[in-house]
């Protein structure tokens, strides 16, 4: 049985187009991440109110939050409830570990004219846009604004 060989032949000017369309790309794309060109920046409207906060776990298996002004402790979440307060700050823990940060720097829960809440990590500035995550998850976080003692 005899193999037939099958030349493919492309055109030299496809060959050039698809090389320059993927310089193109490249360079377009580098242009933008070093001058800025053609990037979308969110500006968040005025702040209206900020609370510093830090969480510790307790023995129990608690996560307690803390005033970080005066380490008055605001909050007590109990095993099992606030999930989803558990999961971000199990997050930017694991980050702050890897980044060699220890837990003494606060964060920031902060609520805008607009209703959005943010929480931003003040040892590295990395902040999260808890609007995003769903009106109950949003909630779990609005909670830590509120002056409540975890006694009351």
């Amino acid at each position: 049985m005899e193999h037939a060989e099958h030349d493919i032949k492309v055109p030299k000017g496809a060959l050039l187009a698809a090389g320059a369309l993927v310089l193109f790309a490249l360079t377009a794309t580098a242009t933008s991440r070093l001058t800025g060109v053609g990037s979308v920046h969110m500006t968040l409207p005025a702040m209206v109110e900020s609370r510093s906060l830090q969480f510790e776990d307790s023995a129990d298996g608690s996560v307690l939050v803390y005033d970080a002004s005066d380490r008055k402790l605001l909050h007590s979440l109990a095993p099992g409830e606030s999930g989803f307060v558990r999961v971000v700050l199990r997050g930017l823990a694991r980050e702050r570990k890897l980044a060699a940060i220890g837990s003494e720097p606060p964060f920031r829960l902060a609520r805008f004219e607009n209703g959005q809440l943010t929480l931003t990590d003040t040892s590295n500035n990395k902040q999260i846009d808890l609007n995003a995550f769903g009106s109950s998850n949003l909630a779990a976080f609005a909670r830590l604004m509120k002056n409540q003692d975890s006694s009351q």
